[in-house]
């Protein structure tokens, strides 16, 4: 079975959307965080990263931060 793939976002983050929209077109699905609005949220990103910086998209253990589209592909195949 395939691991869930989650996108923490905020609502100003422009290079969020390139990634959302990045991810629709590859047909794959993936639950948004906004880390704005959840601070048990942002705290989990912290702990990920070390960072507050977004976007960051997980999928089990792998941990990509910013839109890097070879990073991304490697774990969404």
């Amino acid at each position: 079975m395939d691991e869930n793939v989650t996108v923490y976002t905020t609502p100003t983050c422009p290079w969020c959307n390139k990634v959302k929209s990045y991810l629709s077109e590859k047909g794959v699905s993936y639950q948004e965080v906004d880390v704005a609005a959840d601070d048990s949220a942002a705290q989990k990103l912290y702990d990920l990263t070390g960072q507050l910086s977004v976007p960051v998209i997980t999928k089990g253990e792998q941990v990509v931060v910013g839109f890097n589209q070879a990073q991304l592909d490697k774990i969404i195949h």
